[in-house]
């Protein structure tokens, strides 16, 4: 008798639902930190047979009216013309991609993060222009000294109080990335900061 290895629907079905029950736990609204690729993971697939290298966007489209897209970007891969060597393009370019792609789902692409900005990065400037013509809106966070342990100043005005606020609509927000690096969690951490400052009750969580 042949087994199956994994059962998609199950997965999708489970998870989606599992993902509901933790936006009822915050209240307000969950940050929802995407590790890996949400398409064309073809290593899980590999690996995991019966998984479909698109399993994790089929099941975020089962929340699709719940949610919006935040992308991150770190402004130094920007400068430094990074790049996904599975795609062979460039991490800005991987972000436009990426944009169209959640778009032609029906997913709605918020704004863009550019982490770690500083003034002198004049090539993160000039992809902010691009998004601006694009009608996406883009958010700046900045380095911290001593980040990630010197929480004092990371939990105050001077650190995560001086990013810009993401302005969002909808009660689960999915914080993705072209790559490893780009300031997933540390916007996510950032939002959850400032959303407490003004008042609301909101949650983080790691897909």
């Amino acid at each position: 008798m042949r087994k199956i290895g994994f059962d998609n629907d199950k997965y999708l079905s489970m998870q989606s639902e599992h993902i509901r029950e933790r936006i009822g736990q915050f209240g307000d609204k969950l940050y929802l930190e995407f590790g890996g690729k949400l398409f064309d993971d073809y290593h899980a697939s590999r690996v995991l047979p019966g998984f479909a290298p698109d399993s994790k966007l089929q099941m975020l489209l089962q929340l699709a009216d719940q949610a919006e897209m935040i992308i991150s970007i770190n402004a130094a891969d920007i400068e430094r013309n990074k790049i996904r060597h599975d795609l062979g393009i460039t991490y800005d370019l991987d972000v436009l991609r990426l944009i169209d792609v959640f778009k032609s789902y029906g997913l709605y692409v918020g704004s863009v993060v550019l982490a770690q900005f500083t003034e002198e990065n004049d090539p993160a400037k000039a992809f902010e222009a691009k998004l601006a013509s694009l009608g996406i809106k883009t958010y700046r966070h900045y380095p911290i000294k001593g980040y990630p342990n010197n929480i004092p100043l990371i939990v105050s005005e001077d650190g995560y109080g001086k990013n810009d606020f993401i302005e969002t609509t909808k009660d689960l927000v999915i914080i993705t990335a072209p790559g490893p690096g780009s300031g997933k969690m540390a916007t996510c951490l950032s939002q959850l900061y400032q959303e407490h400052k003004r008042g609301h009750k909101v949650g983080y969580a790691k897909y």
